[in-house]
C-alpha cells in the first residue's frame, strides 16, 4: 500500500472530517450523558446528607421533647404531691378540731348533769319517782366528780 502522505483523496478528507465530527458529537454525547449520571449520584448523595441531617436534628428534637416531658411530669407530679399533703394536713387538723368541739361538747353536759344531780340530790344519796302512785323506782347512784391522782417521779 502506498504512503497516505503522498496520496491525497479530497473525498477522504471529508469523510475523516464527517468521521471526525460524528465522533465528537458521540463523544459530547457520552459525555453529557456522563455529566447527568454524576449529577444523579451528587443529587442523591446530597439528598442521603441532608436525611441524614434532618434524621439527626430530628432524634435530638426528640429526646429534648422527651426530657422536657420528664421535666413537666415530674413538676406536675412534685405540685400533686403538695397539694395531696396539704390536704391531708387540712383534713386532720378539720377532724382534730371538731373531735376537741365534740369533746369540749360533751365535757359540758356531762358537767352540767353532775351539778344539776349534786343540787337536786337528796340527803340519802337516792332518788325517788313516782308515775301516778303505781310504781316506785329507786336510784342509789352516787355521782361524784371525777378524781385525779398524779403522781411525780423524779429520774
Amino acid at each position: 500500500m502506498g504512503n497516505r502522505c503522498c496520496r491525497r483523496d479530497p473525498g477522504r478528507k471529508v469523510q475523516e472530517t464527517k468521521d471526525r465530527e460524528r465522533g465528537k458529537k458521540l463523544r459530547d454525547k457520552h459525555h453529557k450523558k456522563r455529566v447527568q449520571a454524576a449529577r444523579k449520584i451528587q443529587a442523591w448523595w446530597r439528598g442521603n446528607l441532608v436525611r441524614r441531617t434532618l434524621l439527626v436534628a430530628a432524634l435530638r428534637a426528640w429526646i429534648i421533647q422527651c426530657w422536657w416531658r420528664t421535666v413537666l411530669h415530674r413538676k406536675h407530679q412534685k405540685l400533686q404531691q403538695s397539694l395531696l399533703r396539704t390536704y391531708v394536713i387540712q383534713e386532720q387538723s378539720a377532724v382534730k378540731l371538731q373531735s376537741w368541739v365534740r369533746m369540749k361538747q360533751c365535757r359540758q353536759c356531762y358537767c352540767q348533769i353532775c351539778d344539776a344531780l349534786c343540787v337536786f340530790q337528796p340527803p340519802d344519796s337516792s332518788l325517788v319517782f313516782q308515775n301516778k302512785d303505781t310504781l316506785q323506782v329507786q336510784c342509789g347512784a352516787l355521782f361524784k366528780q371525777p378524781e385525779f391522782h398524779i403522781e411525780i417521779l423524779s429520774v
